[in-house]
């Protein structure tokens, strides 16, 4: 099935839409964070290099081919290889949000984290939405290793948090790649406000029960 004039259009929408909400509300800055959706023929929307999701132009959004070659709008996203590792290992993604967002990398910085499991379990929003959070190591920006390293871990988790850079994404659907990294930023900013306190997360067995099968 070829994706409609229709669905792209609707699509393109979104993510403008979608970008200028995130970067009203301050999660994510300049021209930090990218955007893709999959459409129905398993070609790509995806934010431009150097733009700011505070100011997409829908007509301008990259489109790249299923082989993800560049076909059409600016030259896409130097991270554009997050987006389709996270495609390649996960056939029900259908988009993938990326941010720089502040308190998501704040704990991404932090030392004596669980790198299978980043966060607790703080609440049942996050981890119905997220479920488990790995830390993908340090790799420098467009450094082919870590396009390898979020390949290996994206076919058993949807969301990923890239040491020293900020998290990773897929959902079904734009909306649900969206709230979930909210839900992501705002579990990182509880996180950060209970250092050095006595917390008490969900038990193993109540998180258990709410995770996502994915």
């Amino acid at each position: 099935m070829t994706a409609t004039i229709s669905q792209a259009t609707r699509e393109r929408d979104a993510i403008c839409r979608v970008g200028k909400s995130l970067f009203d509300r301050g999660l994510t800055a300049g021209s930090t964070g990218n955007i893709s959706v999959r459409l129905t023929d398993g070609s790509t929307l995806m934010t431009p290099t150097n733009s700011s999701l505070g100011d997409l132009d829908p007509a301008r959004l990259s489109l790249l081919d299923p082989d993800s070659n560049h076909v059409s709008g600016d030259k896409p996203t130097k991270e554009a290889f997050l987006h389709s590792c996270m495609y390649c290992e996960r056939e029900g993604a259908n988009a993938v949000v990326h941010l720089h967002s502040t308190h998501s990398v704040a704990v991404s910085v932090l030392d004596g984290l669980d790198p299978a499991d980043v966060l607790p379990p703080l609440t049942a929003y996050y981890v119905m939405r997220i479920g488990k959070l790995p830390l993908v190591p340090y790799f420098p920006p467009g450094d082919v290793a870590l396009a390898r390293a979020v390949e290996a871990m994206a076919g058993e988790h949807h969301a990923l948090l890239l040491a020293n850079h900020g998290p990773v994404v897929a959902g079904a659907t734009l909306a649900e790649a969206q709230y979930a990294v909210e839900e992501l930023e705002e579990t990182a900013k509880l996180f950060l406000m209970l250092e050095g306190r006595a917390i008490r997360p969900l038990t193993p067995e109540q998180a258990v029960a709410l995770r996502p099968r994915r």
